[in-house]
C-alpha cells in the first residue's frame, strides 16, 4: 500500500490551499458545462430532502458529461483541501451529498443519454447517471414495452444515486436490489480517471462503486437490465393483527419460486386508531373503500400490520384468469378476513404511486419540511424483538408517515459490492419515513432525531443484528462497527480509487488526505 501511495505522498507539499474565486474561474474555462458561485445555486446545493443540515459549498458545477466531472475531480486534486460531492435530485437525508466549501456536482445537468442495447440475448438500457428513474421508466415502457426489473418506491431519484446505495423495493426479493441488475458502469474515480467497469472489466471498481456511498467514484453512466413490461397490476393490501403471522406469510411469499408468488411484496405497520396520517384509514386503496374495524379480533393491539402484494398481467388476460391466479396465491395466508383491499391500475401508475403522494405533500407544505427518516436492515432472527421494542412500544402512535417492514433475501445481493448487510438469508427492511408539519419547531425535529438515536440504541442494547441502510455516522469507530469485517476491504478500495479522499465528504467516513496522512505516519515509523 505504501508503495502505491508514494507518488501521492511525495506530491503533497506541492499542493496549496485553493483560492476559491480564481479556481472556479479557471475551472469554468475548462468545462463544457458551467460553474456557479451564485448564492442561490450554492444555497440549493447546501440543502437536501432531509432538511436537517445546511452546508454551503464553494460552487455548484453543472457538468455536460463525464469529461467535465473528471476535470472537476482533477482540479480538486490540485488543492490541499478541496472536496467533490455528486448531487442527484437532492434526496439525501443527512447531508451525504454536501461538500463544505467544496464543489458540488449537479448530476441532473449532464447531457441526456439513453440507448437500448442487446448483448447475448439480453436487453439493456444505457442511461446517464443523472437520469431520474421515472424518466427511465417512461422511455422504456412507452417506446419499447420494456422496463428495469428492480425499482425503488419513489422514482424521482437518480440512477447514480440509488446505485451508490442499493436501490430497494418490493421486487428485490425476486431480482435483488438495483445494484444486482446493472451490467456495466462508466465511473469517474477519485483520481479523475474515466473508466468503464463491469463484472469482467475493472471488476474491483465495479463492485466497489455499487453500494459504495460515493466513496470510490461518481457514476456517469449505467447499463441496466430490462425485461418485458406488463400492462396492468392488481395491487392488494392484507391486514394482520399479529406480527408473527404477518412475518411468516411475508417470508413464505418471498421464498416461493417465480410463478408461485406475487410479483411484488412489501409491508408496513400502522396504528390501530383513526389518525388520518398513520391510522387505519391509510390502508384502503380504492376510492370509497372503508376500513371496517369490526372485523378485527378483540385481541388486536395498538399497532396492526399490512402485507402489500401485487400481480402483473397483460391487457388481453381474462379477468377471471387474473382472479383465479390471485386467489391461488392468497390461499393459506393468515390475514384478517374482511380486511382485504385491492385496485387495478396500469404498470406505470403503480410504479409511480408515490408521485401522487408527493404532489399532495407539496400542496399542503410538508414536502419541504424536515424529514428525519431512519432506514435499517434487521436480521430475521431479531425482527420479532424489534417489533416488540420499537413498533409496539416506542412507535405505537406512528411516526407521521409510513413505517415500512418487509423481508429480503441475502442470496439476491452480491457480496462483492460495498453494501453492509446483517447476518442470515432473510433480513427485513425497516423504513421510518417521518413527515413533519410545515415550518416545524426546532424542538420537534430534534426530538424526532433523538428518537432515531434511541431506536439505534435499543438495537445495540438488545443485541439486535442490524445495519443502517443509507447509513450516517460521525466517527471512524461507528463506521468500523457498521462494516464489520468488511471495513479493511472498504479502506483498501478507498486507497485504490480515491486515495486523497476527494469524493463524498458528506458521508463523513474519511477526512481529506486521511489515508495519505495515516500511511505517511506508518512510513515514518
Amino acid at each position: 500500500m505504501i508503495a502505491y501511495l508514494e507518488p501521492f505522498i511525495q506530491d503533497t507539499d506541492s499542493r496549496r490551499p485553493h483560492d476559491g474565486s480564481s479556481l472556479c474561474e479557471a475551472l469554468e474555462l475548462q468545462l463544457q458545462g458551467g460553474v456557479s458561485t451564485d448564492s442561490r445555486d450554492t444555497g440549493l446545493a447546501g440543502k437536501d430532502f432531509g432538511g436537517l443540515h445546511s452546508i454551503t459549498p464553494l460552487a455548484l458545477v453543472r457538468p455536460a458529461g463525464a469529461d467535465d466531472v473528471a476535470k472537476v475531480v482533477k482540479s480538486a486534486l490540485q488543492s490541499s483541501n478541496l472536496t467533490v460531492a455528486a448531487r442527484g435530485n437532492g434526496h439525501s437525508i443527512n447531508g451525504q451529498a454536501m461538500a463544505d466549501q467544496g464543489l458540488v456536482v449537479d448530476m441532473r445537468a449532464m447531457e441526456d443519454h439513453f440507448r437500448i442495447v442487446q448483448i447475448n440475448g439480453l436487453t439493456y438500457a444505457d442511461v446517464s447517471g443523472g437520469a431520474l428513474w421515472e424518466d427511465v421508466l417512461k422511455r422504456c415502457v412507452s417506446s419499447y414495452g420494456l422496463a428495469p426489473r428492480s425499482w425503488t418506491d419513489y422514482l424521482s431519484l437518480t440512477v447514480g444515486g440509488t446505485l451508490s446505495n442499493g436501490g430497494v423495493s418490493g421486487q428485490a426479493f425476486r431480482y435483488g436490489p438495483q445494484i444486482s441488475n446493472v451490467a456495466e458502469l462508466e465511473v469517474v474515480t477519485g483520481k479523475g480517471d474515466i473508466l468503464i467497469c463491469s463484472e469482467h472489466e475493472n471488476s474491483e471498481l465495479f463492485f466497489s462503486v455499487l453500494g459504495g456511498l460515493g466513496q470510490f467514484g461518481i457514476i456517469t453512466r449505467a447499463r441496466v437490465l430490462l425485461q418485458p413490461a406488463p400492462d396492468m397490476v392488481r395491487w392488494i393490501r392484507l391486514v394482520y393483527d399479529e406480527f408473527e403471522t404477518f412475518a411468516g406469510d411475508a417470508e413464505s411469499l418471498v421464498r416461493r419460486p417465480e410463478g408461485d408468488s406475487f410479483d411484488y411484496v412489501e409491508g408496513f405497520v400502522f396504528s390501530n386508531n383513526d389518525d388520518p396520517l398513520t391510522g387505519r384509514s391509510t390502508v384502503p386503496l380504492a376510492s370509497g373503500a372503508i376500513f371496517d374495524s369490526s372485523h378485527l379480533p378483540e385481541t388486536a393491539g395498538s399497532v396492526l400490520y399490512c402485507l402489500e402484494v401485487a400481480v402483473h398481467y397483460r391487457n388481453n388476460d381474462q379477468v377471471s384468469t387474473v382472479d383465479t391466479d390471485v386467489e391461488r396465491l392468497l390461499s393459506g395466508l393468515g390475514y384478517v378476513k374482511g380486511l382485504r383491499f385491492q385496485v387495478d391500475l396500469s404498470y406505470v401508475q403503480f410504479l409511480s404511486r408515490v408521485k401522487r403522494a408527493e404532489e399532495e405533500a407539496i400542496a399542503n407544505g410538508v414536502w419541504d419540511a424536515p424529514h428525519p427518516w431512519l432506514n435499517l436492515f434487521v436480521s430475521k432472527s431479531d425482527i420479532v424483538n424489534f417489533d416488540r421494542a420499537v413498533f409496539k412500544t416506542l412507535l405505537k402512535n406512528g411516526v407521521g408517515g409510513p413505517m415500512l417492514v418487509y423481508p429480503l433475501l441475502r442470496s439476491r445481493w452480491d457480496s462483492r459490492t460495498s453494501v453492509a448487510l446483517p447476518k442470515g438469508e432473510v433480513f427485513y427492511l425497516v423504513a421510518l419515513l417521518r413527515f413533519t408539519p410545515p415550518n416545524p419547531r426546532l424542538a420537534l425535529v430534534d426530538k424526532l432525531v433523538e428518537q432515531n438515536r434511541e431506536i439505534v440504541n435499543i438495537c445495540h442494547v438488545n443485541c439486535i443484528d442490524f445495519k443502517l441502510y443509507l447509513p450516517h455516522y460521525y466517527s471512524e469507530k461507528e463506521w468500523k462497527l457498521h462494516f464489520g469485517n468488511q471495513w479493511s476491504r472498504f479502506v483498501e478500495r478507498k486507497t485504490l480509487f480515491d486515495p486523497m479522499a476527494i469524493l463524498a465528504p458528506g458521508q463523513k467516513i474519511f477526512a481529506r488526505d486521511f489515508l495519505i496522512s495515516n500511511c505517511w505516519l506508518q512510513k515514518q515509523t
